[in-house]
């Protein structure tokens, strides 16, 4: 019988939105949390490394008009359970994502998310086949390196908290000026990084067994970068997105929009990794203009 760790009741709803909250159960008894408001096809939100869905708290108002809204917690992240044993790499996530839009019946889909939530709408719209009608991946996360790019706080603490004997130590002494620290990297504006979501995100780094899962999905990264395999597979239009300060190179980009034969590039003028906080309505725009 598998065990997961989870909130004794769903009692939190985001302060920032009126959507309501609920939870999804998986075949494996495990539950994802997401968020459900709006009017009009379905699009699924999905959010970056180390954050959860309240990461579209600017996005979402701008897109209720447009799209019936769907933001989801992966597995283990913001408030979805955590299951012990459980390896938190791109085959566990992109599973995920696969039985949530299904197990909704979700159809004419578009499948949206920045950073690691790029890369599983990229590769998710494969296996899920004609009930996607496109994919907008922002700042897709398929390249080595990527978080550790972000300044050298970043890379001496991922790459000590991958490590295999200090790692679970270093993954434990998570704190608010080492998160903001590395999440101001992403940012051209660090200022742009909402002092609540910070806080949220210290929040949610609490809960009994997060340490590990934040390890685990930071030593499975490179697994996003061998799932770019799949990506002359994918028949929905694509919009790539990516911010003129992102962590990717010029030759990162290349390659990818090179890889995808559907894929047409916008690009967000003055913004970091992080753009749908920094530049939510650029973000937004991707979304509501036709390709």
């Amino acid at each position: 019988m598998t065990t997961h760790l989870r909130e004794p009741a769903f009692d939190y709803l985001p302060s920032w939105t009126n959507a309501k909250g609920h939870w999804f159960t998986r075949a494996d008894g495990s539950r994802l949390r997401y968020v459900v408001t709006g009017d009009g096809p379905p699009l699924v939100l999905m959010h970056t490394v180390r954050t959860q869905l309240d990461y579209f708290q600017r996005v979402i108002p701008l897109l209720t008009g447009s799209y019936r809204v769907y933001a989801v917690d992966f597995p283990g992240m913001g408030w979805s359970d955590i299951q012990p044993g459980a390896h938190y790499d791109h085959a566990d996530l992109q599973a995920a994502i696969v039985e949530f839009v299904r197990g909704l019946d979700l159809t004419d889909v578009t499948l949206a998310g920045e950073s690691m939530g790029a890369t599983i709408a990229l590769t998710g719209s494969v296996e899920l086949g004609e009930r996607v009608t496109r994919v907008v991946a922002s700042n897709t996360y398929d390249y080595p390196q990527g978080l550790e790019r972000a300044n050298l706080l970043a890379r001496v603490i991922v790459s000590s908290v991958r490590a295999p004997i200090i790692g679970p130590t270093f993954a434990s002494l998570e704190n608010k000026p080492i998160v903001r620290g590395i999440m101001g990297g992403g940012y051209a504006d660090p200022s742009r990084l909402p002092a609540s979501f910070l806080d949220e995100l210290m929040r949610v780094g609490k809960r009994p067994g997060y340490s590990r899962v934040a390890r685990a999905v930071y030593r499975n990264l490179p697994t996003l970068i061998a799932a770019r395999s799949t990506y002359p597979a994918i028949t929905a239009p694509v919009t790539l997105i990516y911010s003129d300060k992102d962590w990717s190179r010029s030759a990162d980009r290349k390659a990818t929009a090179a890889a995808i034969p559907t894929a047409t590039v916008r690009e967000i003028d003055n913004a970091g990794h992080f753009s749908a906080l920094e530049k939510p309505h650029a973000f937004a725009d991707a979304l509501l203009s036709p390709r």
